[in-house]
């Protein structure tokens, strides 16, 4: 059963039809598929797929230190866990759209979940340093491929009334899966073993393929484009080398040359990328698409959002565990709030976006956020834990009410047959903007606290105790102890400021977003997001 589609946008009858490929921006619609269950059956199982494969990006994060206690790493070896993955995401996301195409929606999901619990299990066993790193690179190439083809298969399955409510329970896995990761992965390294957080997603992934199989429509295959090597190449070059250079830029300094060179390279590779994709017959991804502004609009306020929700999840565990002595489980648990909140936001955020459209709830949102944002500019050593897990809810609450209707919004203002492509670039934007800009806020950090602590070395050097002559005397511990005290209490207050200024610019950043929320349209876009249910 089907919608019938704009007349603009329906596909011709294949009597009439051309035997030249159409441009890739006029393409037909997917045809209508056999569906298999209710749309909203076939959403959970989308769900539980998705939740998993972004919930392995934070819940890592917290195992790191005792991978690198486990595996005997430097700091610098021990963080290429989690850059590897990076990067291999980063080189996969481009591809994702036309391997959907290429073998079927459904059953690239369902290859990509047991690959994803494959490469998890693979991870768990790990010996060393270098069997983890490359054990995620095997387990990103199918985590990379789930977000893809699973957002595409939402705009296939689910009717266009339906859609902003859909969004909604689909944007758990986006976002409430990252905030969840903390506490849970807190939980499983401090009270069980650090290699569960792997291990975990093997049962998870088998029954997610076993219900896709059951539940899922199918979606007919072998109907895509050829493969753009040259396009691919081009991308996959230029976003591993921005990612690389991102992600190492504190430890090879930001103003090095190998820093300096893969930053222009990837700039260059991504020009080239768009040139290419304007001037070849089958492009990978047709960049034509940002020809539509709320589509384009949404990709700006979805990287915002993305840089102020994950710059906040990274450093406030790093604030409450270095600070205020908390465990990896205990900080986890003081974020939970915020995901419980987020949690019950995303799916009435849906339903109001269906009713009402999406620019008021990103107005309100984004200006929620922007506050609860400028808000944490007041934390300090002394901030109960209280006061917050309250300000971190109440920007929850801005950041779950604004997602999912920019989101659907963008999407839904691109023809059907462009949402595969679509959603790889929303993915991209989603991933490189939280690296990018964590690295950006890293850097701020770095330069602030190196300056931070200059100021009170020299202070403390002129106006601290002074211990003369050797020994260990009574005066002599002491002063050492007050001279640590002292060291502890400067090397906190230098952390606390340059917090409260880096969440000063996200504040200012998330009021820029306002000013582009407005521009979206007070009603959803026609002609996009019927109802396409697959073929077997």
């Amino acid at each position: 059963m089907t919608t019938e589609a704009p007349a603009e946008q329906q596909a011709p009858p294949a009597a009439a039809r051309a035997p030249a490929a159409p441009p890739p921006a006029a393409a037909p619609a997917p045809p209508p598929p056999a569906s298999s269950g209710p749309w909203v059956v076939s959403l959970i199982v989308l769900v539980v797929g998705m939740f998993m494969s972004v919930l392995d990006v934070s819940i890592v994060n917290v195992a790191i230190p005792a991978m690198q206690k486990d595996f005997g790493a430097t700091t610098e070896d021990i963080q290429w866990v989690a850059t590897s993955y990076s990067l291999a995401l980063g080189v996969i996301v481009p591809a994702s759209a036309w391997l959907g195409e290429k073998i079927g929606l459904n059953r690239a999901y369902i290859l990509s979940l047991i690959g994803f619990a494959a490469g998890s299990a693979l991870c768990g066993l790990a010996w060393d340093l270098n069997s983890m790193i490359a054990f995620r690179i095997l387990q990103a190439i199918p985590g990379g491929v789930i977000p893809v083809v699973a957002l595409s298969m939402v705009y296939r399955i689910v009717p266009r009334e339906r859609i902003g409510a859909a969004m909604g329970m689909y944007g758990l896995g986006i976002i409430v899966a990252p905030a969840v990761g903390p506490t849970l992965g807190g939980y499983l390294v401090e009270y069980v073993d650090w290699r569960l957080i792997f291990f975990i997603n093997v049962p998870i992934g088998v029954v997610g393929a076993i219900a896709a199989v059951a539940l899922l429509p199918g979606f007919a295959g072998g109907k895509a484009r050829r493969f753009d090597l040259p396009g691919f190449l081009a991308i996959a070059a230029g976003l591993f080398s921005l990612l690389l250079a991102l992600s190492e830029g504190e430890t090879w300094g930001w103003t090095s040359y190998p820093v300096l060179i893969l930053l222009t390279f990837g700039t260059l590779c991504l020009a080239l990328f768009v040139v290419i994709e304007l001037e070849v017959d089958h492009p990978l991804l047709d960049v034509r698409v940002f020809r539509f502004w709320p589509f384009t609009n949404s990709l700006i306020l979805i990287a915002i959002i993305s840089i102020g929700l994950f710059g906040v999840l990274f450093y406030i565990p790093v604030y409450l565990q270095q600070f205020q002595g908390m465990g990896a489980f205990d900080s986890g648990i003081l974020l939970l709030p915020q995901a419980a909140v987020m949690a019950v936001m995303m799916p009435l955020a849906g339903r109001i976006y269906d009713r009402f459209g999406a620019r008021w709830p990103a107005v309100i949102g984004l200006s929620v956020m922007a506050l609860g944002t400028w808000m944490l500019r007041d934390v300090t050593l002394e901030t109960s834990h209280t006061h917050l897990q309250w300000l971190l809810a109440f920007r929850a609450g801005g950041i779950g009410l604004a997602m999912m209707p920019i989101m659907t919004n963008g999407l839904s203002a691109v023809p059907p047959a462009n949402t595969s492509g679509a959603s790889a670039f929303n993915n991209l934007v989603q991933r490189t903007s939280s690296a990018m800009g964590l690295a950006a806020m890293t850097a701020l950090m770095t330069g602030q606290r190196a300056q931070g602590m200059s100021d009170m070395g020299g202070l403390m050097g002129a106006q601290g105790p002074h211990t003369t002559g050797a020994g260990t005397s009574p005066d002599a511990t002491a002063a050492l102890l007050q001279n640590y005290s002292l060291d502890q209490a400067a090397t906190g207050l230098v952390f606390t400021t340059a917090f409260d200024d880096l969440m000063l610019i996200t504040a200012g950043l998330s009021a820029v977003a306002v000013l582009f929320a407005l521009m979206l349209g007070s009603k959803k876009p026609a002609g996009a997001g019927e109802r396409v249910v697959a073929e077997a």
